[in-house]
């Protein structure tokens, strides 16, 4: 049966506004688009608001290589309204609220049905540039050019379209700003923090960095019962930021060792530590801090330059660990409304991640909060 759609544009092109990023650094300029019906297992999605996350930036500031992929629309974590489905497509329906993610969760394969982790054998081998069935882009500019997507999201336009491998349907009822954070930077942290270490009461936590990952980190371990969690950053404002996460202790390593203070303080290192920079560097003194038999680092920063993490394998022996992760080790589908259960039953801090919001018209600073180190989220309404 064919699929009704009240607003009359299914199967249609929309044209619509888009901030599109023309040349890697430059300010996204506003556009009108053009942005194709959704194919076979695909929805179009009407984003309601976005948030711009450290991977947008990072990747935006790329000029070489097989990452730098211009004209582009980025913009990974948002939440929206379905518009309009594709064929076979019977999990979402016109109306839905969905959040989409970068993580695929097909269901159906090896690795999704495995409680081993959170990967997609069929669709999570590598970051693509469009569509993941097609290599299609479904985004054109007015004079018919090809605008690449962003890790099969692109948040950054009125309207998107999204593989349903990509998107979470949640209830109507939640908070839109609240909903957006969930799409990418706080589960990933919580979720680090519950799946990946499994922190358990009384435990002893050190965290590299706190932006939102690392504060959601912070909250992770503070819900499961964590006796100390320090905070280490550069910033010496993100400790009071921090507390409302459950930071109890704060190092800046401008003005000592971290590696000696973290093991002084934990009484030979701490039983959980998390990178959420992506530098070697502070990888390797994440490691060091942790105890020597059985401190386990979480890695979630991802390490753009390919410098290898030099680790003493003696180490290793004695008993410590290092794991990465991608998405806090969460399947999409099945755990963001888990987290969404949390914050409508006031378990989880969602709210104090939003420090600021603009309008989709001064998303350029959205960049700038974020580049100042004045932001931790800054959710960027369509309307």
């Amino acid at each position: 049966m064919e699929k009704q759609n009240r607003s009359g544009t299914a199967g249609k092109v929309i044209r619509c506004k888009a901030a599109v990023c023309r040349n890697p650094g430059e300010p996204l300029v506003i556009e009108e688009i053009m942005v194709d019906p959704p194919k076979a297992w695909e929805i179009r999605i009407k984003i309601l608001c976005t948030s711009l996350c450290h991977s947008d930036v990072t990747f935006w500031k790329i000029s070489i290589g097989p990452f730098a992929l211009f004209p582009r629309i980025f913009g990974h974590e948002a939440v929206g309204v379905v518009e309009s489905v594709g064929e076979h497509v019977e999990e979402f329906q016109e109306g839905d609220m969905v959040v989409p993610v970068f993580r695929p969760n097909c269901r159906e394969c090896r690795d999704c049905k495995s409680q081993k982790g959170n990967g997609c054998s069929i669709f999570g081998d590598k970051l693509v540039a469009e569509m993941p069935r097609d290599g299609t882009s479904r985004f054109k500019g007015m004079n018919g050019e090809t605008l690449h997507h962003f890790l099969s999201v692109s948040s950054f336009s009125e309207y998107t379209v999204v593989d349903v491998v990509h998107v979470v349907k949640i209830s109507s009822e939640f908070p839109a700003e609240k909903a957006c954070l969930l799409s990418c930077g706080v589960s990933t942290g919580i979720g680090a923090a519950w799946k990946v270490a499994d922190i358990e009461e009384g435990s002893t936590v050190a965290i590299f960095g706190l932006g939102a990952v690392g504060l959601a980190v912070a909250e992770g371990a503070r819900l499961r019962g964590a006796s100390k969690i320090i905070g280490v950053d550069l910033n010496q404002e993100k400790f009071e930021i921090g507390k409302k996460f459950g930071v109890s202790e704060f190092i800046n390593p401008t003005t000592c060792g971290e590696k000696k203070v973290i093991k002084e303080i934990t009484d030979g290192g701490v039983d959980y530590s998390f990178e959420c920079i992506g530098l070697a560097s502070l990888m390797e003194e994440a490691f060091n801090s942790s105890r020597v038999n059985w401190g386990k680092t979480v890695i979630l920063g991802v390490e753009m330059h390919h410098t290898p993490l030099p680790i003493n394998t003696y180490f290793l022996l004695r008993g410590r660990t290092v794991t990465g992760c991608f998405f806090g080790g969460l399947k999409a589908k099945s755990d963001i409304p888990i987290l969404a259960q949390k914050y409508l039953h006031k378990e989880i801090n969602l709210d104090g991640f939003i420090t600021h919001e603009v309008n989709f018209q001064d998303i350029n600073k959205a960049f700038d909060l974020l580049l100042e180190g004045k932001s931790l989220r800054c959710i960027i309404w369509m309307d």
